[in-house]
């Protein structure tokens, strides 16, 4: 049976799918992912695999591929990883170490990336030419795939959304929030649920988490209500910033932020607004997979 597995590679656990050609789930287990040791989290994905190996042996006699989705992203000039939030692993030849415990390529790509690609392959985007993934949770993290085809870019960065500067900013926003990446009204400043959380409790000194803002909003609170008029229009044009680049078929949203339910009604009528078109024909989407989409993505990384 042609099969491939994926690797979702996080701070705290470390999960391995099987998918087969069809994209159905065969096996799905986790473990810890070891604390601030770079060999021992190759080690533990080595062995994650040849454990699924050794349970699903019957589906097949050769090894399988492996794609590994992990925050951050290869350096194209070094082969190095970079900007992990598992900090051991920066500067780390990852995909080298690992190929070498399994004696076979290994393909890595960002988290947000391998979002992207399973929300493209069999998620809410699948058929589409061109599709935008957006994970919105902590932080904010993007990802392009084209013709069923993460796009990596020159500098291994494509679909850094997330440290793009806010377009039109407001007088009242200005000069924005100093970002952790060193620059200033970053999206991820603006659009993360904790940010929204913040702002509202400069605003108005109530200390209330994303989701319920949301909620409180749509049972008529006026309070919330505002700060989510402004949040919506802040992803719109955000949103509308990169339509007017990449023009993509479907934008797919994750992370804990896509679980607004009035998002996908309101954002799509502001884009029109700061999109260079009377009509945006572009989808708006929640994912399929949810958390899964990255493990799922990790997968499709290797065409079977």
């Amino acid at each position: 049976m042609n099969m491939r597995f994926g690797i979702d590679l996080g701070g705290t656990k470390t999960e391995i799918i099987a998918l087969d050609a069809s994209g159905a789930e065969v096996l799905r287990e986790r473990t810890p992912t070891p604390n601030n040791d770079a060999a021992a989290i190759c080690l533990n994905i080595a062995n994650m695999v040849r454990a699924a190996e050794a349970k699903l042996g019957a589906y097949f006699e050769k090894p399988r591929p492996v794609g590994i989705a992990t925050p951050g992203a290869l350096d194209p000039s070094t082969n190095l990883l970079r900007n992990s939030n598992t900090v051991c692993l920066n500067g780390f030849p990852l995909k080298t170490e690992i190929e070498k415990q399994l004696g076979r390529e290994v393909k890595i790509a960002n988290d947000a990336n391998c979002f992207a690609l399973s929300e493209a392959s069999d998620g809410a985007a699948a058929g589409a030419a061109v599709v935008f993934g957006v994970i919105v949770g902590t932080g904010c993290g993007g990802g392009v795939v084209a013709h069923g085809k993460v796009l990596d870019g020159k500098n291994g960065i494509a679909g850094e959304w997330g440290h793009s500067p806010l377009s039109d900013l407001r007088d009242d926003e200005r000069p924005g929030v100093h970002c952790y990446c060193g620059r200033w009204a970053c999206v991820e400043t603006w659009l993360s649920g904790t940010f929204l959380s913040k702002q509202f409790a400069l605003r108005t000194g109530r200390d209330v988490p994303a989701a319920q803002i949301a909620a409180l909003a749509d049972s008529g609170d006026t309070q919330c209500a505002d700060e989510m008029a402004r949040y919506e229009d802040r992803m719109a044009r955000a949103l509308g910033a990169v339509i007017n680049i990449l023009d993509p078929d479907v934008i797919v949203l994750g992370g804990g932020v896509s679980n607004i339910a009035r998002l996908y009604t309101n954002v799509p009528t502001l884009l029109p607004k700061y999109a260079m078109s009377k009509i945006i024909r572009t989808q708006f989407v929640k994912a399929k997979f949810g958390d899964s989409s990255g493990v799922r993505g990790a997968a499709w990384l290797n065409p079977l």
